[in-house]
């Protein structure tokens, strides 16, 4: 177990990334935490008070470079490295036709899912190119959706499409710098995004049906597998999804 490693993780009041930070708390890696709401993220972690030393909270928005820019000098002054990003922050929508989708949606599903990711892995990539040692890895939260769409979901599936291509890219250019870039997509993991689920969500058909769910553990144990391997190996993508789940088919 890891006592040294320090690990920022986006969007971690709640949910899914909520688990990934317990996780990597249980494993030994301190955490900064950082989503918009500070209420959201000091409720989380006065969850964790056998870690409260490893945990800095870090309220920001990572659509906005300055918020950026704070965010990695506090985790340098703190902690003076970075050995794990996970990006996680992000936000959805309704279900809509594409024709109907405001421009202030738009606007902001690519600021929460795109920017804020591309603003992070650029301050992880400076924190780890000047760090000694050198190195150090990025995941990405993609979605299954950076695979294939759910009907009306023109800017989510979009921007984590686009995740896709941002995470080969820093693997890319990455590699000269020993940092390892991979992402997960996560299919129906129990949260309340994914409540409807049980009730029954919209198919490509245009029939309603209920989808099995995954608990946000299994989906933790998939993170902080990649997080544990050796920088020379590398899951450069992962899909972790409930196995009956409508994906895997036609239909």
């Amino acid at each position: 177990m890891s006592t040294t490693k320090i690990a920022l993780v986006t969007g971690a009041g709640t949910g899914v990334v909520k688990a990934i930070a317990s996780a990597l708390l249980e494993d030994g890696y301190s955490v900064a935490i950082t989503g918009r709401r500070r209420e959201v993220l000091e409720a989380a972690a006065a969850e964790w008070k056998e870690h409260k030393d490893r945990v800095l909270v870090l309220p920001a928005d990572i659509s906005v470079p300055a918020d950026v820019a704070r965010l990695f000098a506090e985790i340098g002054k703190r902690f003076g490295r970075l050995d794990l990003l996970v990006n996680n922050a992000g936000m959805s929508a309704p279900a809509t036709h594409i024709e109907d989708i405001p421009f202030e949606t738009w606007n902001a599903m690519v600021g929460a899912n795109l920017t804020g990711a591309f603003l992070c892995t650029q301050g992880a990539f400076r924190m780890m190119k000047a760090q000694s040692p050198q190195g150090g890895r990025i995941i990405n939260n993609g979605s299954i959706s950076a695979t294939t769409p759910r009907p009306r979901s023109a800017p989510y599936a979009a921007t984590k499409h686009a995740i896709t291509g941002l995470t080969k890219s820093s693997a890319l250019d990455g590699r000269a710098f020993n940092i390892a870039c991979g992402q997960i997509d996560i299919g129906n993991a129990s949260t309340e995004m994914t409540r409807a689920m049980a009730t029954g969500v919209l198919q490509a058909d245009g029939s309603t049906a209920i989808e099995p769910t995954i608990d946000v553990s299994i989906v933790a144990k998939a993170v902080l597998h990649m997080a544990s391997l050796p920088l020379e190996a590398n899951v450069l993508t992962m899909t972790v999804m409930a196995t009956t789940m409508p994906f895997v088919g036609r239909g």
